[in-house]
C-alpha cells in the first residue's frame, strides 16, 4: 500500500467501504489483495479509502485515471461482480445507497466533476453484496471468493493503459488498516455468536416492548 503525502498521482485505485460490516468491507479487502499481491509503478497510488467521504476529493482530483473497489447494490444475485465504466460510473455510485460512505463518495464524484477535475477514465468494479447487518462480521463466501477476479480486472485495467504491473514475490495477508485487521486475523478473532450477541445487547432489548 501506498503512503499519500501528496494526492498527486497518474492513477488512483480505491477501495471504499467499512471491514466491519460483512460485504461493506469488499472494497478495502479488494485494494489489501491487491496492494499485497502485485508490484506497482511509482505514478499508481493504492489507497484504503474507507468511509472518509469527502475527504477524498484533492486525491481523485487530482488523478488522470480512477479504479474504484467497491460493494454495489446493482439488484443482481449476491456475489455478482459487474465492471462499469466511463460516464456510467457516477450512475452507479448513486444507484440504492446502501450506506452514508456511498452518499460520500457519490459527492466526491460530482465535486470532482463540477471542478472540471474528474479523472479522465474511470473504471467501477463492484460486486452485489449479500449481507451488510452484521457488525464484526467478514465477506460472506459468494462475495469473498470474487475477490481474485476483482483484482484480476484491475491488472488488466492497469496494463491495457500501459502501466507496469508484475506479481510480487512471497505475497502475504497484508491489512491496509493495521495487522489486527488483516482478513485472517479479522475472522480468527471474531467471539462465537454464543459468547457475542450478533443482534444486540440483551439486556437492552429485553426492555423494549
Amino acid at each position: 500500500m501506498h503512503t499519500i503525502d501528496d494526492p498527486r498521482s497518474e492513477v488512483l485505485v480505491l477501495g471504499i467501504g467499512n471491514l466491519l460490516w460483512a460485504d461493506e468491507g469488499f472494497g478495502v479487502r479488494c485494494v489489501e489483495k491487491f496492494a499485497a499481491e502485485w508490484e506497482l509503478p511509482a505514478s499508481v497510488t493504492v489507497m484504503d479509502g474507507g468511509t472518509q467521504g469527502l475527504y477524498l476529493l484533492p486525491y481523485v482530483q487530482a488523478a488522470r485515471r480512477l479504479i474504484v473497489f467497491d460493494a454495489i447494490d446493482y439488484g443482481l444475485a449476491p456475489g455478482t461482480l459487474k465492471r462499469v465504466e466511463g460516464n456510467a460510473v457516477p450512475r452507479f455510485m448513486g444507484a440504492k445507497k446502501m450506506s452514508l460512505h456511498q452518499t460520500g463518495f457519490q459527492e466526491v464524484i460530482a465535486a470532482a466533476d463540477l471542478t472540471g477535475q474528474l479523472p479522465e477514465q474511470l473504471l467501477l468494479i463492484g460486486v452485489q453484496p449479500e449481507e451488510l447487518d452484521d457488525y464484526g462480521g467478514s465477506l460472506r463466501p459468494a462475495v469473498k471468493a470474487r475477490l481474485p477476479e476483482a483484482v484480476a480486472l484491475a491488472v488488466a485495467q492497469l496494463r491495457d493503459w500501459g502501466y507496469a504491473v508484475v506479481p510480487k514475490v512471497g505475497a502475504g495477508d497484508t491489512a491496509v488498516s493495521g495487522d489486527a485487521l488483516a482478513m485472517t486475523a479479522y475472522e480468527a478473532g471474531r467471539p462465537s455468536a454464543e459468547s457475542a450477541s450478533r443482534i444486540g445487547d440483551s439486556r437492552v432489548l429485553g426492555c423494549v416492548g
